[in-house]
């Protein structure tokens, strides 16, 4: 996160599916302003507001792999343990830990690979939300 005197930012991973099916991994940046979230606290950095209605958790065994898939769900996930490996078609890969974000959007096309490359569990908290 990157801090000014009245302006942060959050960056987020993004996977999406072009018009040919292929997916592609991006970077996002979503702007925050100082405001006044929860009085009397002081005030804090805040974004606008987006939609979600519901969280759920995945956990992946050491070992895992999620062959070519699309997402099930355009969705929000927040790697808390562990690490993963993602390829997309277009042949970039890249590797999470924990504390990163990713959307993940390829909801139709080819997918991507998914791979659980650590020794242990890796689990996310995930957040489906709705298509803008």
């Amino acid at each position: 996160m990157t801090a000014s005197s009245n302006l942060t930012q959050v960056t987020y991973y993004r996977i999406y599916a072009d018009s040919q099916g292929e997916s592609h991994l991006d970077v996002v940046t979503v702007e925050q302003r100082l405001a006044q979230g929860a009085p009397p606290a002081a005030p804090f950095y805040i974004s606008e507001d987006r939609a979600a209605s519901k969280y759920r958790f995945y956990t992946f065994e050491p070992g895992w792999i999620g062959e070519l898939h699309p997402a099930p769900t355009r969705q929000f996930l927040a790697l808390m343990s562990g690490g993963v490996e993602v390829k997309t078609t277009d042949g970039t890969v890249h590797q999470f830990g924990p504390g990163d974000l990713v959307l993940l959007e390829d909801t139709s096309g080819k997918g991507h690979v998914t791979r659980n490359i650590g020794d242990g569990y890796a689990t996310f908290f995930v957040v489906p939300v709705p298509i803008p």
